[in-house]
Parts: C-alpha cells; structure tokens; sequence
C-alpha cells in the first residue's frame, strides 16, 4: 500500500481546540499511553471530519489499527458534541446582536435510491438536513442535530423548536422565503441585480 502526505484545509487554531480538548480527557481518564499524540488524534479526526477519509486510509496513513482510528474518531466526536451550545444558551447570545441568519443545509451523504427519507428533492442528492443560526457577519452561533434530508427547512426548524425560541426572544431574523413563518418575526432579503436589497417584512 502507499502512503502519501495531504493538507487539511483548516486553521492550525482549529487543531489546536480539539488537542486541548482531547489531552484535558486523556488526564481526566487518566489515560496514560496511547499510539497517537492528543495532537495527532485531533489531526486523524479532523482528516475524517473534513474529507470522509475512511477508517482504512487513515490507518494506514497513521499506521495504527482501524478499530483503533475508529476509536479515536468516536472519542474526538463525542468531545466536539459536548462542547457545543444549547439552543436556549445561543438563545442568549443572539439576543445581543441586531439580528441573526437562519439557514437550513444538506449534508450529504452515501445512501442507496431506497432511502427515500435522506433524499431532498430541492437538492437532488441524499443528505442529513442542518439548520444554523449565524450572527450578521455570518458566525456560527448554533447548529441544529441532523435529520433525513427529505425533512423541509420550516419543518426542521419547528421540529428542533427554533422559531418558537427565536420569536419568544423578540430576535430579528433573516431567513429565506422556505423558512418565514405568518405572524413570526422572520424577514427575507430580496436580490436585485445580484445585490441584497434593504429587508422586506415577511409577515
């Protein structure tokens, strides 16, 4: 087999999180060896994250087992998924800025023609349905957990129970006209020429 070195596109700040975060676990467990470096494992995780390399690839790459990179994969997973941010905390943090973006994405995915349930029409190709709330220079402030892409963006919205948090706050917020809702707070900027234009009232 041959091996050969890649880039991550990724900041160094990036890594950097999750080693901390992963050596702060290692201490805690009180995990004394392993084959990889906090900073290597973060590295191995990230090149899954980022790329889909599979658990074969990087065993080799970082010539370790695969139930060993699958090991570290789950471990640096879990650690990301408990550092993330309530609904009700980024909540908070919207309510301090003018206004907030709610989007919906797909994530692709790899499945078959018969999982009608990951499969999304508007995009054509199976996926996991995100929805994200952003700041007004585009920051992430949340994520929502996945659901089948086949899930609409204002269903996913009220299923995860955004537009009931963000209406209740008062916050002002952008969303395209598949996510305005009647009576709710939520504005749809228009494009004109390829420019946006000032806010139009979504009610």
């Amino acid at each position: 087999m041959l091996v050969y070195r890649s880039a991550i596109d990724l900041s160094s700040s990036t890594l950097d999180f999750l080693s901390r975060r992963l050596a702060a676990y290692r201490r805690e467990i009180g995990s004394r060896w392993r084959r990889l470096s906090a900073g290597r494992q973060a590295l191995l995780a990230l090149a899954h994250l980022r790329y889909g390399d599979t658990s074969a690839q990087l065993a080799a790459s970082f010539n370790i087992g695969i139930a060993t990179v699958y090991r570290y994969i789950r471990e640096a997973v879990d650690l990301l998924a408990s550092a993330v941010p309530t609904l009700n905390e980024a909540i908070k943090t919207a309510k301090a800025k003018a206004f907030v973006i709610l989007d919906g994405t797909l994530l692709s995915i790899d499945r078959i023609v018969a999982d009608r349930p990951y499969y999304s029409g508007k995009h054509k190709r199976h996926g996991m349905n995100i929805q994200v709330i952003a700041d007004p220079f585009g920051r992430l402030l949340w994520a929502s957990p996945a659901l089948p892409g086949a899930v609409h963006d204002i269903k996913a919205a009220r299923t995860h129970g955004i537009i009931d948090a963000l209406t209740t706050a008062g916050i002002r917020t952008w969303a395209d006209k598949g996510t305005r809702v009647h009576r709710a707070r939520f504005e749809c900027p228009t494009a004109d020429a390829g420019r946006l234009s000032p806010l139009a009232s979504a009610r």
